[in-house]
């Protein structure tokens, strides 16, 4: 599966439910395969998604889906403690783990020495499961989706190469901000 792969799979589980992607080529894929107003790009800030990602879930109580990337999880694991730290939270956090910081120029992310599921669990997750089978994938996401009433993880084992990754997230990024709110508030 490749991370083209992982990211489609993952809008295909969801309809209105706040994404947040993380930085880099993720949010790039996202809003090139499917542009909805309750996406949340981020082109800064590398390991800030899963904090965003629980304040929306915290401040709606809706479902939420971070799709964030190994090195922004690694950049950041206090959003793993602070997700296991409330129960309740429904947050479906999707990480995706291709061993690099590709969109940077692909240097290495210790994530594959790391036992990223082992984390979510020791942090408070109630579950945490990986896969690098495209089809088991995408069950995984559904079920998290579908099912969230608590943090959970599903992580991507990356191990195809992409095809070419769109542009950068263009526009008036105060926009996209305002379209996010909106969408949250069921303003569009």
């Amino acid at each position: 599966m490749n991370k083209t792969q992982a990211v489609a799979a993952v809008l295909a589980a969801t309809t209105t439910e706040p994404i947040v992607c993380t930085t880099g080529y993720a949010c790039r894929i996202a809003r090139h395969l499917d542009d909805r107003p309750s996406h949340f790009y981020m082109t800064g800030s590398m390991g800030l998604a899963s904090s965003i990602g629980i304040g929306v879930a915290r401040e709606t109580g809706r479902t939420t889906v971070v799709v964030d990337g190994d090195g922004s999880l690694l950049m950041n694991p206090v959003g793993l403690i602070t997700a296991g730290a409330l129960p309740t939270l429904p947050l479906a956090h999707i990480v995706l783990d291709d061993g690099c910081y590709a969109s940077t120029g692909g240097q290495t992310v210790p994530s594959r020495g790391a036992d990223l599921c082992a984390l979510a669990l020791a942090s408070g997750y109630a579950r945490a499961e990986e896969t690098d089978d495209a089809e088991r994938f995408a069950e995984l996401v559904r079920a998290a989706v579908a099912n969230c009433t608590a943090p959970v993880l599903v992580l991507a084992r990356l191990t195809s190469a992409d095809p070419p990754v769109p542009g950068r997230v263009e526009g008036d990024l105060a926009e996209h901000a305002r379209r996010f709110g909106h969408s949250l508030a069921g303003k569009g």
